[in-house]
């Protein structure tokens, strides 16, 4: 493991149902779980769980075919169901669809070519995000004293 392993963002709630997401280098993102005041276009924590999803993959398979090709285009769409069973809330189904295309020219079969290899790679073994969740990593909650 590396010496700078730690990871982190911390979650302030910036009204009832809203929130705000800040990193360690002070990006933000806002999200929220309810309508109004904006909350009709924010995204919901299960979305932001997808979209991490999404990017981590598409940011490893750009890394690898993009070296080779600029894409004319690059889409992941990532898809779930949200279910609630006696394991309690949680999603189903998790799917990453990616559509690809690269202009004819110099590279391009070559990203063709590694672009299946490039899905595969991320989705076995180097994104963080979606490897995290298949291999079950526990999840610790607790309350820091006041």
């Amino acid at each position: 493991m590396s010496d700078n392993s730690e990871r982190s963002v911390v979650v302030e709630r910036t009204s009832s149902g809203h929130f705000v997401a800040t990193n360690a280098r002070g990006g933000t993102i806002s999200f929220g779980t309810t309508s109004g005041a904006g909350g009709d276009t924010e995204f919901t924590p299960v979305e932001l769980l997808l979209a991490a999803i999404g990017g981590c993959t598409a940011a490893d398979v750009d890394t690898a075919t993009s070296r080779h090709a600029e894409p004319s285009e690059f889409s992941v769409a990532v898809t779930g169901d949200k279910i609630s069973d006696e394991l309690g809330n949680r999603m189903i189904n998790l799917a990453v669809t990616f559509t690809v295309a690269f202009p004819d020219g110099e590279g391009a079969e070559r990203a063709r070519a590694i672009l299946p290899r490039a899905v595969k790679s991320s989705h076995d073994r180097m994104c963080t995000v979606s490897r995290t969740i298949e291999t079950g990593t526990p999840v610790t909650a607790m309350i820091k004293d006041a």
